[in-house]
């Protein structure tokens, strides 16, 4: 200890309180008290990662540390997850093998260190296909130890709270990957309090400017909504207590990210969200198989107070989410004529919509809980989707795992859970795959429905079916979950293959006939004459008998091959030269991912491209991509094509920043609504043309019963252009709403 610098001495202190609050919080929970084990952990991570840094400056070991303390606290797990937590980057980043771990702590906490390991290169690698597999990964060991996911949960969220140390380009990868993967797995894991916080963190580092205008928003109007809170939550306390029934009120408020992502969607300004404020009742049943009556009890007594809205109760006491999230939720008319959302939940329940799952194995020492079900099933349609190989995994994964759900009934009255946007198919195939493949239709509350019929919660359904049906090939447009679709690609591809067999068999006969060599050359032009795209499409075409080789097909392969191969030859080449010469110069420039590209004028016109799909601006937030061909793509930073690319292929994510001075003209549309008057369309052009000089390209406007709806497309030069063009157009008396819009 003599020989260490004042740093090194401040650095283990820090290191040895960080472990000693990491204790206390474990000595603190229901779990077996297993202080050994944790410490053992603890002093071997902290030799292995002796002496490193992170980006930041605190010792690595800080970071095993605030994870464990994560995974403890907040996801409520016991010593073997503390433990894996600690060693979590040992195998990875030290000479140290999954062996050691398992000859020192055994095979449990190893094995979780493995699935740890195995999906640490951030969920994705290099390459889509490698970003597919780590996510099988990470899902397959998600199936064998659900703790290797919550620790990774955890663990991305210590980084996403330390990653203002990291490089713009880095943080946008992250931040994209969080929200596309993470949050919705933390969500379907039942781990809400994570979830919002992951989510708020991603919006914070892709959208600064528009995060603190909310929050800064939040803060102004907090005052009004505490006054609101606690006028609305008196008359019930009194009720309450009157009840008898020992309870909390808490006031929810909603998230920054859930706020913006309805401005978003809804098209409506931070001014007009209503649902800021929801109320939450906590209580402790009178005894637990009370527990489901004291909800209704409470329910019944406050909506005499209020008045309940009569379609907006949403009963998850009775039929638990997916996730085991249970809560009864009224929504109720307060005296200041706005709605608002109460949530009605037992301590239990709160304990298991904070932690989720974790908090199951809680209760779960008291006696089984049956919604560990739940958890079962969804783990065992991961390895079955798992189990088909998928070209795009990832997209394949979100259509199913992060849905919500929708409860519908069989026949005979069992309840069935399916995934939200469920077709008639979708629960052909979830009952049986011989059914879903010989399924012709469909009975919905006995009512014949086609086969791409949209279920709702609450209907039943009957499949009808024939012995003489095959899957076709539309269903694939039908079907919506993973398991259908997975089922349908499979007969598809089987039954492609059985037809090329053939296909192969009719054109080698066909050949022989008319004595003609069997070349490449020969199916090519075959190719060409029948529009196929491949060799397999055609030979699958001519075995399923929709291509019949006859006279044409005679007279185009008996033509001279060898001019048409000429032709042919010349073309390959001639085409491959210019494209070369072209691309030279650009080789030239360069690009460094570390540093923040800037957007100029002259760049925007020679260099780089605006995406199509999201139209970007000077003054959006924006990022780069690189493509295969090098060329640079400019993507809004919440475009989804953005969100996937940020996932999939995070290492060609550049940070831009605009540098652009009202030259160049960009077109963007603004949506308007409002009450029709007479003269109303002169003013809007008035406003735009006249007071601030714009040029209209395009304005489609109609109006119905009163209300008229309208796009116009402008030329501006930036957003601050936008922001005064919505700004005056609402001044105008019948405008309600004015927007940018996508097209």
């Amino acid at each position: 200890m003599d020989n260490l610098t004042p740093k090194e001495i401040a650095d283990e202190e820090m290191i040895n309180q960080a472990f000693h609050e990491l204790l206390n919080d474990y000595l603190s929970t229901k779990h077996r008290k297993k202080v050994e084990i944790i410490t053992k952990a603890f002093n071997f991570a902290n030799q292995a990662h002796k002496g490193i840094k992170r980006r930041s400056g605190e010792p690595y070991i800080m970071h095993p540390i605030a994870v464990a303390s994560i995974v403890c606290n907040e996801i409520g797990l016991g010593s073997t997850s503390i433990c894996a937590a600690l060693l979590h980057d040992v195998v990875e980043d030290t000479d140290y093998t999954v062996e050691d771990i398992e000859n020192i702590f055994g095979p449990k906490i190893a094995q979780i260190v493995d699935g740890l390991t195995k999906i640490s290169g951030g969920i994705f690698g290099d390459r889509a296909s490698a970003q597919a597999e780590n996510f099988k990964k990470l899902l397959l060991t998600m199936s064998n130890d659900i703790r290797v996911i919550l620790i990774k949960i955890a663990d991305r969220l210590h980084n996403m709270r330390t990653l203002g140390s990291m490089l713009p380009n880095k943080q946008y990868k992250i931040a994209g990957e969080t929200l596309y993967i993470y949050a919705p797995l933390a969500n379907r894991l039942g781990l809400y309090k994570i979830k919002t916080e992951l989510e708020n963190l991603s919006f914070k580092y892709e959208h600064p400017e528009e995060y603190a205008e909310i929050e800064e928003k939040l803060n102004a109007t907090a005052a009004e909504r505490d006054k609101v809170f606690y006028e609305f939550t008196a008359p019930i306390r009194t009720q309450l207590d009157k009840m008898g029934l020992k309870y909390r009120i808490l006031a929810r408020v909603k998230s920054i990210y859930s706020i913006w992502n309805k401005m978003q969607t809804k098209h409506v300004p931070f001014e007009e969200i209503y649902d800021l404020l929801a109320v939450r009742i906590i209580f402790e049943p009178r005894n637990i198989e009370e527990e489901l009556n004291d909800c209704f009890d409470i329910y019944v007594s406050i909506s005499k107070i209020y008045k309940p809205h009569p379609d907006r109760l949403r009963d998850w006491v009775s039929h638990p989410k997916a996730n085991g999230y249970q809560a009864l939720h009224v929504t109720l008319m307060g005296n200041n004529g706005q709605w608002i959302e109460v949530q009605i939940r037992s301590e239990r329940m709160n304990d298991v919509a904070e932690q989720g799952f974790a908090a199951h194995w809680k209760y779960k020492e008291g006696g089984g809980s049956e919604d560990e079900g739940e958890l079962e099933k969804w783990l065992k349609t991961i390895k079955e989707i798992l189990d088909d190989p998928q070209p795009d995994a990832i997209d394949f994964l979100k259509l199913n795992l992060f849905a919500s759900e929708i409860f519908v009934f069989t026949p005979k009255g069992e309840l069935k859970t399916m995934p939200q946007n469920s077709t008639a198919l979708d629960f052909a195939f979830s009952l049986h795959t011989d059914i879903g493949s010989h399924c012709i239709g469909a009975k919905v509350n006995h009512k014949l429905v086609p086969l791409s019929h949209k279920l709702q919660s609450g209907d039943q359904v009957e499949i009808l079916t024939s012995k003489s049906q095959r899957v076709q090939p539309q269903w694939e447009v039908f079907a919506t979950t993973a398991r259908a679709r997975a089922k349908i690609a499979a007969i598809l591809r089987k039954e492609r293959k059985a037809n090329q067999k053939i296909g192969e068999e009719i054109l080698s006969e066909f050949l022989k006939k008319e004595e003609i060599r069997p070349e490449e050359t020969v199916i090519e032009k075959l190719r060409k004459l029948h529009n196929a795209k491949n060799e397999e499409e055609l030979l699958a075409a001519i075995g399923s008998k929709a291509i019949i080789l006859g006279e044409a097909d005679k007279n185009e392969l008996k033509e001279k091959q060898t001019s048409n191969w000429m032709k042919y030859l010349t073309f390959s080449f001639g085409n491959k030269e210019k494209p070369q010469e072209e691309k030279e110069p650009q080789e030239k420039e360069k690009i460094n991912p570390k540093q923040i590209l800037k957007l100029t004028e002259e760049s925007l016109q020679k260099k780089y491209i605006m995406a199509e799909c999201c139209h970007p601006i000077p003054g959006d937030d924006v990022l780069g991509y690189v493509d295969e061909n090098d060329r640079i793509i400019i993507h809004k930073r919440q475009c989804p094509v953005a969100a996937k690319l940020k996932s999939s292929y995070g290492n060609r994510i550049l940070a831009t920043e605009w540098d652009t001075h009202k030259e160049l003209s960009f077109l963007v549309y603004i949506y308007i609504k409002g009450i029709d008057s007479m003269g109303l369309l002169n003013e809007v052009t008035q406003v735009i043309s006249r007071q601030l000089n714009v040029n209209i390209r395009k304005l489609a406007i109609e109006t119905e019963d009163g209300i008229f709806e309208g796009k116009i497309q402008l030329w501006v030069h930036d957003v601050e252009d936008v922001k005064t063009i919505c700004n005056n157009l609402k001044k105008i008396q019948n405008i309600k709403q004015v927007s940018r819009v996508e097209e």
